[in-house]
């Protein structure tokens, strides 16, 4: 719940109630200035997430109902790693008074050649302490191994809600994920079996492109969210194809490649979700802005040289609602050329 002021006292409203962001919100500068989102995606060789209904705090392992020790172990055993640890909650768990007795969590490789997405359900969340992370990071599926798990062949989508790292994520990003959840629970047939496919989901980077989300196993991050891209995103994810509206890149390939490889899928017109990799990014020496050459290959062989150029954008803007003015650094792919 969250208290607005009015008329000299507080009303209690729900979140999906929220107010709409002020004109000067970051994610409303960032959409108005035309900020490219392509190129911006957290970058991450996997995932790990844990329910926790509740409230989130700013560092949300630490601050919310999850013993703020474990949580701090659990994000420590990230360190080194590729690995990305989140916390979900479903549309309607923020409200209620206590935890669920035996709490869902998944585990994600985004690796192409090693794609995976395991879930299970814990009563103690201490028992995450005996995943293996290092494996994870590599996308091993023994990493996994020490725990009752279930392989899915099904996608989810977490939809960031973290209104304490940024008021965005909370104004925009709630009504997102409440209407997209009820949109896919229709789409999804009665047979459908495993768990929700739409969670709530802690900070995933790049405020100002809320409602940002994450797709999984694949990894392709995702702003300027509504519901009905975002049910679209689950609904072709089911079917191995990527959308390319509001993609920020895949978390696997580094922010010059993951432009890259949306480009080279542009020219293509390849939604496949595995048939384009990133096999090299070279960085630039002696240009003014940061440059990059990219190579990116297709399933059956074909090969292309991305060029890559960074520019700090020209108008100010905050990064964050609330921090100063800065200027982002924007990724635009200014040419490929086809190798083989």
């Amino acid at each position: 719940m969250y208290l607005i002021p009015a008329v000299g006292t507080f009303v209690r409203m729900r979140d999906d109630q929220l107010p709409p962001p002020q004109p000067h919100a970051c994610a409303l500068l960032s959409r108005d200035l035309g900020e490219p989102v392509a190129g911006t995606a957290a970058t991450q060789s996997a995932w790990l997430l844990l329910e926790q209904s509740g409230p989130w705090g700013r560092v949300a392992a630490r601050e919310s109902r999850l013993d703020p020790a474990l949580g701090g172990e659990l994000d420590g055993r990230t360190a080194g790693t590729g690995v990305r640890l989140c916390l979900i909650r479903r549309p309607e768990g923020r409200r209620p008074d206590h935890d669920p007795e035996r709490r869902r969590w998944f585990a994600a490789s985004t690796h192409p050649e090693r794609t995976w997405l395991a879930t299970g359900e814990v009563s103690d969340p201490a028992e995450l302490l005996r995943i293996d992370f290092a494996a994870l990071d590599a996308g091993d599926r023994t990493a996994v191994a020490e725990l009752e798990h279930t392989f899915l062949d099904t996608p989810i989508l977490g939809v960031c809600t973290n209104g304490k790292r940024d008021v965005c994520c909370a104004t925009l990003g709630r009504r997102v994920v409440i209407a997209a959840d009820a949109l896919d629970a229709d789409a999804r047939t009665s047979a459908a079996a495993g768990p929700p496919a739409v969670w709530e989901i802690t900070h995933l980077g790049g405020h100002k492109f809320a409602p940002t989300g994450v797709l999984l196993p694949s990894g392709y991050l995702y702003g300027r969210l509504d519901a009905a891209l975002a049910t679209r995103v689950l609904t072709e994810a089911r079917r191995d194809q990527v959308v390319a509206d509001g993609c920020r890149g895949r978390s696997t390939w580094s922010r010059p490649g993951q432009a890259a490889e949306l480009a080279v899928r542009a020219e293509l017109e390849e939604w496949r979700t595995g048939a384009v990799v990133v096999t090299a990014v070279a960085k630039l020496a002696g240009e003014p802005e940061p440059a990059w050459t990219a190579t990116v290959e297709t399933e059956d062989g074909r090969a292309y040289e991305v060029s890559v150029a960074g520019a700090h954008a020209a108008v100010p803007r905050p990064e964050s609602c609330g921090k100063i003015e800065g200027s982002p650094l924007e990724l635009r792919v200014e040419a490929i050329e086809k190798l083989r």
